[in-house]
């Protein structure tokens, strides 16, 4: 049965649509964007990054020293384990894929620059902490990086088959069309990976992101600022090259490995703090809220 609208029910019907559109419309206006804006660098600022990351070093020297120790003694187990059951293939794989999987090592050191930011005295519980309200967009990203290092190690397996090196030879120009093949392939990955971990994870570590949004913030970061970017990477492969030298220099004794690892306690901290440092010169974050999880 119909039955007629009364006289009143319009304005109340009009009064429902306005409140849906405007509550439309702030949703809308509250809405974050896919992708968080970023600033156009100049082509040496990286250096300025990797000033202050030196001026976080020296301020929490502890801290920084204590997270590179770590992942040295991690290194060196894992080091031991490739050549134990393998060779030093292996090991030259390993670290070459080290670099890879270095963005996600230095999380920590994110978390301490931040809270020299914020004026705190930098405490490693609170870089525990970080990790621990991170975990789940972490692991997407070591997700993604462990199948990229899959991928690199057959990669280099490939090189080693079609390119065979003698292992026993004292002459360091037998590995010169080893390496170079290798090199190029492995730059291939390691410009995947710098795109996406340059700026990502201190934006997870700074904001209530995701890890889709982050990546993509850095991926797009990194293609409006080529430049700034190749002297970024630059300046990393710098730092660790040394390394890599004394890896070939030593490798008899295994000594080399030793004091590729010992040099990466203390440059993976301090690139880690230049990292932060760049992310808050070049993102532009401010859409989404702050992770308060430092605060006393």
């Amino acid at each position: 049965m119909m039955t007629e609208a009364s006289p009143g029910d319009a304005p109340t019907d009009a009064l429902i649509a306005t409140t849906a559109v405007a509550t439309t419309a702030e949703e809308d206006a509250n809405a974050l964007p896919f992708v968080a804006p970023c600033r156009r660098l100049g082509t040496w600022e990286p250096t300025g990054w990797l000033r202050r990351g030196w001026g976080d070093f020296k301020t929490a020297p502890r801290q920084s020293l204590t997270y590179g120790a770590v992942v040295v003694l991690l290194s060196w187990a894992l080091a031991y384990i490739a050549i134990r059951f393998g060779g030093y293939f292996e090991l030259l794989a390993l670290v070459s894929g080290f670099i890879l999987l270095a963005p996600l090592l230095a999380v920590g050191t994110y978390s301490i620059s931040e809270q020299i930011e914020r004026g705190q005295q930098p405490s490693l519980r609170r870089c525990f902490s970080v990790g621990r309200r991170a975990f789940g967009n972490l692991m997407v990203f070591a997700l993604i990086l462990m199948i990229v290092f899959l991928v690199w190690w057959r990669a280099a397996s490939a090189v080693h088959i079609f390119f065979p090196v003698d292992m026993t030879s004292p002459d360091w120009t037998d590995y010169l069309q080893f390496l170079g093949i290798g090199s190029a392939v492995g730059s291939i990955f390691a410009v995947i990976v710098f795109a996406a971990a340059a700026f990502s994870l201190p934006m997870l570590v700074d904001r209530e992101a995701d890890s889709v949004t982050a990546v993509v913030s850095s991926i797009n970061a990194v293609l409006r600022n080529k430049p700034a970017m190749v002297v970024w990477a630059a300046l990393i492969v710098v730092a660790v090259s040394p390394g890599f030298a004394l890896l070939l220099l030593g490798r008899e004794r295994g000594a080399g490995f030793a004091l590729v690892m010992a040099l990466l306690g203390i440059t993976l901290p301090l690139i880690g703090h230049a990292t932060w440092h760049a992310y808050r010169a070049t993102i532009d974050a401010s859409a989404w809220p702050r992770n308060e999880h430092l605060d006393p």
